[in-house]
């Protein structure tokens, strides 16, 4: 496919048709009642597509121990999360500690694999735009964070040697070196992912065909310091 907007908008479609049966099951949900009302719990209850917005934001941003069973009540609530998240509108590290502490590797195959393909079509879209939505850093820290590595999303970036994906970099770096975070860079809200180690290696590998001089001579006075 070569729109990576339209091949995103599938993969949402795809993520929402893999995730529908549980919206369709029974699901009885409890919860702290001194946040959440009782009209709140039947409303999550139900069908996932009926559930209030704010409701929603409430699953994406209260701690689990708010939630009877806050892995199953996530995992349901999943591809409306993700769709808040992709338009912004979401923690991008905070929704990765979220999804983890759901359990998301431990899901079916199904409902994994409509989220990687999410994954991946998000990072092409975004890579592919310029401005995207939301910041490219932001971005690569969901995908990051909730998949452990940085590896394949950086593998991506540097096959796309475009002037959106190049712009995309020349940010992310001003935005590193400028809080001073590349020495010891943790993605996730919780910092789950120590990103360093595969970040620095990656930057100097680019070299100058990809990286501005002033840039690259910060990256290597970190890297060799």
């Amino acid at each position: 496919m070569n729109d990576p907007r339209q091949r995103l908008q599938d993969a949402l479609d795809a993520l929402g048709t893999a995730f529908a049966p549980l919206s369709r099951t029974p699901f009885p949900v409890g919860g702290c009642t001194y946040c959440h009302t009782e009209p709140d719990l039947e409303a999550l209850a139900g069908p996932t597509h009926l559930v209030p917005e704010q409701l929603v934001f409430s699953v994406a941003y209260t701690t689990p121990d708010h939630w009877d069973d806050f892995p199953a009540l996530y995992r349901r609530l999943t591809p409306r999360i993700v769709r808040l998240l992709i338009d912004d509108q979401l923690d991008h590290g905070m929704f990765a500690s979220r999804l983890l502490a759901a359990g998301w590797r431990d899901w079916p195959l199904a409902e994994r694999a409509a989220l990687e393909e999410v994954w991946s079509a998000w990072w092409r879209s975004a890579l592919d735009t310029y401005p995207c939505t939301g910041r490219i850093t932001d971005i690569l820290e969901a995908l990051a964070a909730t998949t452990g590595t940085l590896t394949p999303w950086l593998t991506t970036w540097a096959e796309l040697p475009t002037e959106a994906s190049d712009l995309h970099l020349s940010d992310a770096l001003d935005e590193w070196l400028m809080r001073d975070e590349l020495a010891d860079l943790r993605l996730g809200f919780y910092g789950e992912l120590h990103a360093t180690p595969e970040l620095l290696p990656w930057l100097l590998s680019l070299g100058d065909e990809r990286i501005g001089a002033a840039q690259l001579m910060e990256v290597e006075r970190i890297a060799y310091q």
